[in-house]
């Protein structure tokens, strides 16, 4: 009952990172808003959660575990409600301020929570549930959004959170048990301040970079100096005080393990969010998919996943972690490198296939580097442990949808102007065509729009082509992973005192 209750909280929050991109048009339609200013619903969500998530061990350790948990999943519906009864631009940005505020703790504490209530030879397994939980919320996302938004209104994409969290809420305060006594921790405001406002900036600046022309404009030079400035204060304060009176335990990175998860799940966050973001932008922009249509044919990875992740719970602790997550990274690789074949003639199955792969690698890379990176980490470190881990992976899926999108309208400029220095008067191609040829207005636009589909096709591969090079050279980097060692059989494991079932 436990896992269940801290799962459903999992997935709203997941789900809610991409369930309202495809209520956009709907919304900014019904808010009076213009295209810019309705991104803003995305964005607000994004900085909130962010900022918010370093925060997340501090409270536990002053407020207890279960305390923060119930605040979490109780201040995160009532901002869903908000969402959905908002009545202009601004209200419903400020809800989703909330939403992320609130929502920041919840992936987290559910990782924490499954850690603690299973014992070491466990943890696979209850990583490929939490697992399952945190992948296939944004997966499923704009699925879910599309047919809410299409069936009902988009307010629904929001009020579906609240029998979900409700269920949730009541799990967790019926079965989880209070935290023992707080440390009561003072709390470093100068440490918190100048992370906050570097993470802030950060976001800022990879949300709203391509469409502010990156450094042509005013903006972005404000969030990049802001984001060093910040960053270089937050260092150095951190580095000059001892470790228990800082925001940031540093110790948590002289754990080899842990430090090598955290750069292994910044590139997964890269890979898992950026090939998600491009998918269905190149079905419903080149190939005129419907919005649910798209989402139909870009679902089955998630079942890959699934499937994935529960079989790797079982194989963890007897086979090298190593092992496992090279294998994954390798079939990533390769779904990768399938999308990179991809052209404007595509049947179904040739989207629904390399996703599906690319859901199996993605799984069994998940479940076995969560469990690394825990494996060797002491349990009072794991709830500030588990918010850097999702703050990185969060991080990483920032700067990959920024990267993959720039790369895509900087490339897709690129070969347009190399593919129309072929167009001249004297191409017999064009000569003979009884469609592009130039001798009309009409005839000269229609092959202007095919050059500007072709030059958008081959950004796309080049995209995937990016992906996968990564990918494969991140798999060299396994070796500064330790292989956990294995718990003696005859030492019994102590129950918890603070997440154990009534």
């Amino acid at each position: 009952m436990i896992t269940l209750s801290i799962m459903l909280a999992t997935i709203i929050q997941a789900l809610d990172g991409t369930i309202a991109n495809v209520a956009l048009p709907h919304m900014q339609g019904s808010l009076s808003a213009s295209q810019d200013q309705i991104t803003w619903v995305l964005t607000s969500f994004i900085v909130a959660a962010a900022i918010a998530t370093p925060l997340t061990g501090w409270l536990c350790d002053r407020y207890g575990q279960k305390n923060i948990f119930l605040t979490a999943v109780a201040g995160f519906t009532a901002a869903s409600v908000l969402c959905g009864l908002s009545a202009s631009l601004g209200q419903i940005v400020a809800a989703r301020l909330l939403q992320g505020v609130f929502g920041a703790a919840l992936v987290p504490l559910s990782q924490a929570v499954l850690l603690d209530i299973n014992p070491r030879e466990k943890h696979g397994s209850a990583m490929a549930v939490w697992g399952m939980g945190v992948m296939i919320g944004p997966i499923l996302g704009p699925t879910l959004g599309g047919w809410l938004t299409d069936s009902y209104n988009w307010r629904w994409v929001f009020f579906i959170n609240v029998p979900v969290g409700a269920l949730a809420f009541y799990g967790i305060w019926k079965y989880i048990r209070p935290s023992p006594a707080a440390r009561r921790m003072a709390f470093d405001g100068f440490g918190f301040a100048t992370l906050s406002l570097a993470i802030g900036a950060l976001q800022m600046l990879l949300d709203r970079g391509e469409q502010n022309d990156w450094f042509a404009a005013t903006e972005t030079w404000v969030e990049a100096i802001v984001l060093a400035l910040s960053f270089a204060y937050f260092a150095a304060h951190t580095a000059l005080r001892p470790a228990g009176q800082t925001f940031f335990n540093y110790r948590l990175l002289k754990n080899a393990n842990y430090a090598s998860g955290l750069l292994f799940i910044f590139i997964v966050g890269m890979v898992l969010y950026a090939t998600r973001a491009l998918t269905p932008t190149m079905l419903q922009g080149l190939m005129a998919y419907p919005a649910a249509m798209a989402g139909l044919v870009t679902a089955p990875s998630g079942l890959g996943t699934m499937f994935a992740m529960l079989v790797v719970g079982r194989l963890v602790g007897r086979f090298d972690l190593r092992l496992l997550l090279g294998t994954g990274f390798a079939i990533t690789a390769l779904s990768l490198w399938w999308m990179s074949g991809y052209t404007l003639v595509l049947s179904r199955g040739d989207i629904v296939w390399p996703g599906v792969v690319q859901g199996l690698g993605l799984g069994l890379v998940f479940v076995p580097l969560s469990t690394a990176t825990f494996a060797t980490l002491s349990p009072e470190m794991r709830a500030e442990g588990t918010a850097i881990y999702s703050l990185v992976r969060n991080i990483g899926s920032s700067i990959g949808i920024a990267l993959v999108q720039t790369l895509l309208v900087r490339n897709t400029q690129t070969m347009h102007a190399t593919l129309a220095e072929k167009v001249t008067y004297g191409n017999p191609g064009l000569l003979d065509s009884p469609v592009y040829n130039l001798a009309t207005p009409e005839a000269a636009t229609a092959l202007n729009n095919e050059i500007t589909r072709q030059a958008s096709m081959i950004a796309y591969v080049d995209d995937f082509w990016l992906m996968m090079v990564l990918t494969l050279l991140v798999i060299p980097l396994l070796l500064l992973i330790r292989p956990p060692a294995k718990p003696a059989a005859a030492a019994p494991t102590p129950a918890p005192d603070h997440a154990a079932p009534e």
